[in-house]
């Protein structure tokens, strides 16, 4: 539609916010150079509705409160493409911060609540091209902000495993959808932990690619720097299938390296592992907030390694306790200016925008920015300040930290082939009451991210696999491996699965127990 030219009240409050000091004939004055030059923006609209696709018509449902008892699905579909390809005849959950052409994406949050993409994500294309069949949109949590299950405006995401805790988030449905066998795969999306936290929460396979493997296009970003997707299976096998299904360039994204080489990761499972050398990194264990059964299942596995033939050393990071706080200002800046005041993707990107969710999304959240959770509340009330107060510098000096920070994990890299440590510090906490106060919500949605978040900004991939079982619920070990060598760590994730007689599934009267 046509863009509406600014009245001269329009103008003059636009130069009240830059200081212009413009005197009302300076208004008068510029109003009709202004109204010219918007004139390019039609042009602009016009000739991008002559290239886009219109959303195909693809049928999809809410699903009945039976027929979805951990609340894990958004919506439901039947989406294939293909009969044939290293997928077909599988079923697929994706994330509902991925898009789906023709099918509903919230995101978590009202503030997209109704909007329908018209363009598929480079990775839903790819599994779709596949055999994949896409069964339908997990729920995830309010933009994706938390690694707890309780935000989404859907409501909480329940364990498989105890259907009173968190099944982990911000890919809370991806979690529960795939550990409780609904599906064979489902995606995840990776800025804090958001795949690996629920792996480890829910007992399941989640592989956080390297920054850049796999193309974010479709997929609502949060922060250019440190978005990732990846897969979510219940093993490794399936995890290294769907990674080489969805990796490799697609064009459209400058997160990903011009001379990017995608592994064969089904086939590296095959080689054996022995030899390999492992470095426990002793600075992931013994957090405040640590659960002791967590460090003690964790160095068993590890044990497990070493009984399966690899050599396993101790080793210090001592740069792996400065991740958590450089992620946070990169985080809570970057996301404040690039998916809440930038709706979504900001400026200066050279990758593919989606003008229809920026405009649909940044007008819905300023209606009523009461909408958002109570932890993004928690990230414009920091970030917001911060920016004003400090404008962007704390920012640049978290972005100039990063790579020491990579260059920590990579001198460790340098004598090990890969790095573990807890997924999380913890195990699937209790879902809060919905009138839980502030201060137990964002706990419950931040107690977790001490491990992972690290990660996400060095860009290494890292793997969640099962450790054990500790009182009932599972635990997580971290794989990390060095840069664009996921195969590595997935060949090193298959060993100890192996070595352990696979991973184990929640009793089915638990998932059917749900309410």
């Amino acid at each position: 539609m046509p863009v509406e030219p600014p009245d001269q009240s329009e103008i003059a409050e636009v130069a009240v916010g830059y200081g212009l000091a413009l005197t009302d004939a300076d208004v008068e004055s510029f109003a009709p150079l202004v109204h010219g030059v918007l004139a390019s923006w039609d042009a602009v609209e016009a000739l991008h509705a002559q290239v886009e696709p219109v959303a195909p018509d693809r049928a999809w449902a809410r699903p009945e409160a039976a027929d979805n008892p951990l609340n894990a699905w958004y919506v439901t579909c039947n989406i294939t493409e293909s009969s044939e390809g290293p997928l077909a005849g599988r079923t697929v959950a994706v994330k509902d911060n991925t898009a789906v052409a023709g099918v509903p994406m919230m995101n978590g949050s009202t503030t997209l609540e109704g909007f329908v993409p018209s363009r598929d994500a480079t990775i839903v294309s790819r599994m779709l091209a596949a055999g994949a069949t896409i069964a339908g949109k997990a729920v995830c949590e309010d933009l994706c902000f938390s690694g707890g299950s309780h935000t989404s405006r859907t409501g909480p995401v329940r364990n498989p495993w105890d259907t009173s805790r968190s099944s982990g988030g911000s890919s809370s449905g991806s979690a529960a959808l795939v550990a409780s066998g609904v599906v064979d795969f489902a995606t995840g999306g990776d800025q804090g932990g958001s795949i690996r936290m629920p792996a480890s929460f829910s007992g399941i396979v989640g592989h956080k690619p390297t920054h850049g493997l796999v193309p974010y296009t479709g997929a609502f970003p949060i922060e250019q720097t440190i978005d990732h997707v990846g897969p979510m299976t219940r093993t490794v096998a399936d995890a290294a299938l769907l990674l080489g299904v969805i990796a490799g360039p697609d064009g459209h994204d400058p997160r990903q390296p011009g001379d990017l080489v995608v592994q064969d990761y089904v086939a590296a499972l095959s080689r054996s592992a022995e030899g390999l050398r492992v470095g426990v990194v002793g600075e992931g264990f013994g957090h405040p907030g640590s659960d002791p059964d967590v460090d003690d299942a964790v160095r068993a596995a590890a044990e497990t390694l070493r009984e399966a033939g690899l050599t396993v050393e101790d080793v210090s990071i001592p740069w792996h306790l400065h991740g958590l706080k450089i992620w946070d200002v990169i985080s809570i800046e970057g996301a404040t200016a690039q998916m809440v005041d930038g709706n979504g993707y900001g400026l200066n990107w050279q990758g593919r925008y989606d003008p229809e969710l920026i405009e649909f999304y940044g007008n819905k959240w300023r209606a009523d920015g009461s909408q958002f959770s109570e932890t993004v509340k928690l990230v414009l009330l920091s970030g917001r300040y911060a920016l004003d107060r400090y404008r962007g510098k704390h920012y640049a000096m978290a972005r100039n930290l990063a790579p020491r920070l990579r260059a920590a994990y990579d001198e460790a890299l340098a004598r090990y082939d890969v790095l573990v440590m807890p997924t999380t510090p913890i195990q699937a906490s209790l879902i809060p009451a919905e009138d839980a106060p502030r201060e137990e919500q964002i706990v419950r949605a931040l107690e977790m991210v001490t491990n992972c978040a690290p990660l996400d900004v060095s860009g290494h991939p890292a793997c969640s696999v099962p450790a054990g079982q500790a009182n009932g619920l599972p635990t997580g070990m971290m794989i990390i491996g060095k840069r664009f060598d996921d195969a590595t760590v997935l060949r090193v994730a298959h060993t100890f699965e192996q070595a352990v007689g696979g991973f184990p599934a929640p009793q089915a009267a638990a998932v059917a127990g749900a309410s």
